[in-house]
């Protein structure tokens, strides 16, 4: 019997080219988006779930998956102010996870960022580190943990610092080696493909990708 995906954060980046890769993925039989309007998608195992992120906490009986993928994330510019930065990458984030807990789901893959750490000062990181701790507090066989550096693709909205970040990564990538490897830039796409491969090995235990981890499991 084929797997059923759970994925949050399919109308961003990461997540819309995680959703093509399910849909076209024949060990899926059944790709079930939670967001909070209609995608653009139509696909004949696409089931999608309009809903409030805000309210998944109080739906006690969503509907069965044995992958769950976490791509949610916004900016502070975006989401306009730090509290609502973090009601998404952290609330929504963890009302997701614990639904997917709820829903038997047998592992977590969630995207962060490079450098986060519960401790840090800067408070995009906090956060980024404060999900991936609560996280790893539920009881999943697996939680893989995804922190790519600065993230590459195409998006639906142009942002000045990549128009002009984006070419300066290109340029400065190939001189980070050694232990800066881990800071090179990534395309969104190799993200996605990084978490299918990883979805179906299925490592137990809490697990971390960063740049390396990412680039092997996407070309694999």
């Amino acid at each position: 019997m084929g797997r059923t995906a759970l994925v949050a954060g399919a109308s961003g980046l990461v997540g819309g080219h995680l959703l093509h890769l399910l849909l076209a993925d024949a060990e899926y039989e059944r790709v079930i988006t939670l967001a909070r309007r209609q995608l653009d998608a139509r696909h004949a195992k696409l089931d999608q779930r309009v809903l409030d992120l805000g309210a998944l906490d109080a739906v006690t009986d969503p509907p069965h998956a044995d992958d769950a993928f976490c791509c949610i994330g916004t900016t502070i510019k975006k989401a306009g102010s730090q509290d609502a930065f973090r009601q998404v990458d952290y609330d929504y984030a963890l009302a997701f996870a614990r639904a997917a807990q709820r829903a038997g789901a047998r592992q977590l893959l969630l995207v962060t960022a490079l450098g986060a750490d519960p401790a840090s000062r800067i408070f995009y990181s906090r956060v980024k580190g404060e999900i991936e701790h609560a996280v790893r507090q539920l009881p999943f066989q697996g939680i893989q943990i995804f922190r790519p550096s600065f993230l590459m693709g195409k998006r639906g909205e142009v942002r000045l610092a990549e128009r002009i970040g984006v070419p300066v990564a290109r340029v400065l990538a190939p001189l980070l080696v050694g232990p800066l490897r881990r800071y090179r830039p990534v395309y969104a796409a190799d993200v996605a493909r990084a978490m299918q491969q990883i979805a179906k090995d299925a490592p137990r235990g809490p697990n971390v990708f960063e740049y390396d981890g990412i680039i092997a499991a996407a070309r694999s």
